[in-house]
């Protein structure tokens, strides 16, 4: 047993002893509504949203972005499970600004170990083979974090199935505060939530850089 499985474990035995009423929780979520976020570790959205168990539902992917799976979890979170409003929140500092499909695709050609990256940007350092299968997946790198953020809102809201008086709420987290600041241009987007967006605040810039230099490349 490795040493992670047997912490989760552990934690998890005691998680359980004191589970008491969160045994009666139904399934639809509490506050009726859903958050589309990034998997990035750093984000908490039990935390910055203030969430309870039961509470809502929080959708999780690389860089929190609007991909046909995605959608399709919105997409039954409101007709069967009767969200009726969603957050799209992405944040700063995120690893998908950092490369591009086709570093990605070189990457995983060379190997499928774990890749570095530098100043000189990202390298494989692992043995092969690697696969070409990664040309054949679209990985929604992120070349600007608002805009990003724009993009996935409209997706969500043009989507033909999604209904159209589900506001769309288009936010980016700031790793180094903690603060959710509004995408003007997300609540601009026509839609339900148009009409009721507040004053929008200015929205964060993603303070890494922008790394997008590929490292060696070598065949599958």
């Amino acid at each position: 047993m490795s040493k992670v499985l047997k912490e989760v474990l552990t934690a998890n035995e005691r998680y359980a002893d004191g589970f008491g009423d969160r045994a009666k929780l139904p399934m639809p979520p509490a506050r009726r509504f859903a958050i589309l976020t990034c998997m990035d570790a750093r984000l908490d959205p039990a935390k910055f949203a203030g969430l309870a168990e039961g509470d809502a539902h929080v959708i999780r992917n690389a860089g929190g972005r609007a991909s046909d799976d995605a959608i399709r979890s919105l997409v039954i979170s409101h007709k069967l499970l009767g969200t009726r409003e969603w957050f799209v929140v992405h944040h700063t500092d995120c690893g998908m600004e950092t490369f591009t499909d086709e570093i990605m695709r070189d990457l995983l050609a060379s190997s499928l170990e774990t890749a570095t990256i530098d100043k000189n940007g990202w390298r494989d350092v692992g043995e092969g083979p690697g696969s070409s299968e990664g040309r054949y997946i679209d990985w929604l790198t992120i070349a600007d974090n608002a805009r990003s953020v724009v993009e996935d809102v409209a997706r969500i809201r043009s989507h033909p199935l999604v209904n159209k008086s589900i506001p769309v709420h288009g936010y980016i987290y700031d790793v180094r505060s903690g603060r959710l600041a509004e995408v003007p241009e997300a609540s601009q987007i026509g839609g339900a939530a148009s009409a009721k967006s507040r004053k929008p605040a200015k929205a964060s810039k993603a303070t890494a850089p922008k790394t997008r230099k590929s490292g060696k490349k070598k065949a599958a």
